[in-house]
């Protein structure tokens, strides 16, 4: 059992009794960082976690660590109690780890947090006036489309007060405030213009800033875009004709015109950058355009598209974290694709893992999906594994077998079965291949039928 607790958002006198009585019970005591103002009442010889967040590169790899030996501790111990600064069930992501973890079993116990200090200073019902908590470090992606009021937490570096200011298109008009070190004797409440919020304001780990109300919405430009969209739903006829099956087309045509602009972009020179940028711009507004259709129905909006992929990744990226032990990068390109194959044959609860691999596909391109994930589950999908031997000698089979009969539908899907074996095997896409030879083709046709014109 392992027992989560709270040291409170201040020093040794907001720390609850129950709190106390956990800590002095004679349980194995780990402490996530000695950084708080009341880390003095955990026991001499507490181990801290301080050192991993010294050794680490990332913070995601900080929380992997602590909670690996926080199982270790509670299979070794049966018991031990996890402190951490303020409230276990606030902004702990450490803690939220814990809970999913199947392999340990835990309590959270309740503790003052640095909100309740916040409501105090500031005079503000947060159930009242609907403040969203965001975390400083993901300000732009949590509080995307938001005006506020908004409480902003770990606002512990002038990178973060930086990064905060540039996801901020329109500066709000009044001040705000910055909450540092509430209920110790050097507490700050501040209000600071926001121009001035990453010169004048020295952040620490109890820093906080606190936002009544944006002029415009956070990553304005996507909620400007989906406004502008709904609006075109209204007064634009064939935009309000349109639905999901209508659309398909275009988010097809869009998807290749996407792809042709990749082909002439050259990230080296920047050249054609403009076209990319306006071609991802168009593809952008068949996914909105969707996302429209679904909110109009109630069934869902961007903000659920966003919010789905975002999930997705991340829970992928946990189980990749989990397989390799939390060290994604051992794994290797095979090895974290492997594991990606699985996780999503169980998000689909799919019989198959070739059941993702939509028909509708272009038939090189589904040949080339089919065999790679054939590669990846170790079904073989090479072109030994699909009959046609090894290398050039298939490819000569192939092809004498369509010149001895022209019509021989199979044999050509032989030939072409092992064109796509090969390629995947000396890593070339076959349908990109395929579209610059034919993109060449065309050029050569071109200038003869203008030579033949002249």
């Amino acid at each position: 059992m392992l027992h989560l607790v709270g040291l409170g958002p201040a020093g040794p006198d907001l720390v609850t009794v129950g709190t106390r009585d956990l800590i002095d019970g004679g349980r194995p005591v780990f402490l996530r960082t000695r950084r708080h103002p009341a880390a003095s009442v955990v026991p001499d010889g507490t181990v801290d976690f301080d050192d991993v967040y010294e050794a680490a590169d990332r913070i995601e790899d900080v929380y992997r660590e602590i909670v690996e030996r926080l199982v270790d501790a509670e299979a070794r111990h049966g018991s031990a109690v996890y402190a951490v600064p303020g409230s276990p069930v606030v902004a702990e992501h450490t803690v939220e780890l814990l809970v999913a973890d199947p392999r340990v079993e835990v309590v959270v116990h309740p503790a003052l947090s640095f909100l309740d200090l916040t409501w105090a200073r500031l005079g503000v019902d947060p159930v009242e006036r609907g403040v969203r908590l965001v975390d400083g470090h993901r300000f732009d992606s949590e509080a995307a489309g938001e005006r506020g009021p908004l409480l902003v937490g770990q606002c512990d570096s002038s990178f973060v007060l930086s990064d905060i200011k540039l996801a901020v298109e329109e500066p709000p008009r009044e001040p705000v405030v910055v909450l540092q070190r509430l209920g110790l004797p050097d507490e700050l409440v501040a209000e600071v213009a926001w121009e001035d919020l990453d010169r004048v304001v020295s952040p620490d780990h109890l820093t906080s800033l606190w936002i009544p109300r944006l002029a415009a919405p956070v990553a304005s430009d996507v909620a400007r875009f989906e406004a502008l969209l709904r609006r075109l739903r209204v007064s634009d006829p064939w935009k309000a004709e349109q639905t999901h099956d209508s659309l398909k087309r275009f988010l097809l045509e869009e998807s290749y015109e996407v792809l042709e602009a990749i082909d002439a972009y050259d990230p080296e020179s920047g050249a054609g950058a403009d076209e990319l940028t306006s071609e991802l711009g168009d593809l952008l507004y068949q996914v909105v355009f969707h996302a429209a259709l679904g909110a109009e129905a109630g069934w869902f909006d961007l903000s659920d598209v966003a919010r789905a992929i975002h999930d997705k990744l991340l829970s992928r990226n946990d189980d990749l974290e989990r397989a390799t032990g939390g060290r994604p990068g051992d794994a290797g390109v095979d090895g974290a694709i492997t594991v990606w194959e699985s996780s999503k044959r169980a998000e689909h609860g799919r019989a198959s893992a070739f059941d993702g691999i939509p028909h509708a596909l272009p038939a090189l391109t589904r040949a080339q999906k089919v065999g790679r994930k054939a590669e990846a589950l170790g079904l073989g999908g090479g072109a030994e594994a699909l009959g046609l031997g090894a290398g050039a000698e298939d490819l000569r089979g192939a092809v004498a077998a369509v010149q001895r009969d022209p019509t021989d539908v199979e044999a050509f899907g032989v030939l072409l079965a092992a064109v796509v074996a090969a390629a995947r095997e000396g890593g070339v896409d076959p349908e990109d291949a395929l579209r610059r030879r034919v993109d060449a083709d065309e050029a050569v046709y071109r200038s003869r039928e203008s030579e033949s014109e002249g």
